[in-house]
């Protein structure tokens, strides 16, 4: 089935650009003009992935994503004309998977828009193992979740795929490109404040739901999943 994208702008020529450059690309398209008719179409269901406008009167993209991450983990891709690199680290921290800035290329915004999907296919995963875990820490490709005691952490994709990462070869440590192609693929450039930015939710979520320091920090070389943490016995290689 064609992939199904909702291009949220208040702006109708952006919404054409974007529409035009996907639906060439093969997807299907649904269009909302503000916050509001965005919640109404999250609603609704059907969608595998929102790209969403900050800059909107009344509610905001950031709010929009905001009431989305309450109940779902659907891959959002911010659009905004800001570039300050706080505007950047406050959309990946309040739950976006990827921000693109005004102005952008649509073959850029596509290439973009396939790698978040393409980590989102469970069929990319079938060589790989479908469960990963590791004492109270459970990641299921296949369902996409991630529980901790058996309550789930809700993560976004591009979390998810940095955890699944780090769970899977727990006594490595990566750096920060080995994880932008994990979570982005190869191909796609973000600084490295994007993939702390990740981290810092990934750490902040596990916190939450009280597994306190579950990836750590090698300085100077990147980061490895906390194996000791469950494990003080663990022979852990940094």
């Amino acid at each position: 089935m064609p992939q199904r994208i909702l291009i949220v702008d208040d702006e109708p020529h952006i919404r054409d650009v974007i529409s035009f450059a996907l639906e060439r690309a093969g997807m299907t398209i649904s269009t909302a003009r503000n916050g509001t008719e965005a919640m109404m179409a999250f609603r609704r269901g059907d969608i595998d992935l929102i790209i969403l406008d900050v800059g909107m009167p009344e509610m905001d993209g950031l709010e929009v994503c905001r009431q989305i991450r309450r109940t779902s983990g659907l891959p959002i891709l911010f659009l905004s004309a800001r570039d300050e690199e706080i505007d950047r680290i406050i959309g990946l921290e309040i739950g976006g998977d990827d921000y693109v800035t005004k102005p952008f290329s649509p073959r850029e915004l596509v290439a973009r828009v396939k790698a978040i999907l393409k980590r989102m296919d469970t069929s990319a995963s079938k060589t790989e193992l479908p469960v990963l875990s590791h004492g109270p820490i459970r990641l299921d490709r296949d369902g996409h979740v991630v529980t901790i005691h058996g309550n789930e952490v809700g993560l976004t994709g591009l979390e998810f795929s940095i955890l699944a990462a780090l769970l899977g070869r727990p006594n490595m440590v990566f750096s920060r490109e080995q994880l932008m192609t994990a979570a982005y693929g190869t191909g796609i450039y973000v600084a490295d404040r994007t993939i702390d930015s990740h981290i810092r939710n990934i750490r902040a979520k596990f916190a939450t739901a009280g597994c306190d320091g579950v990836v750590a920090t090698v300085h100077g070389v990147g980061f490895r999943f906390n194996a000791g943490l469950f494990n003080p016995n663990a022979n852990e290689r940094v």
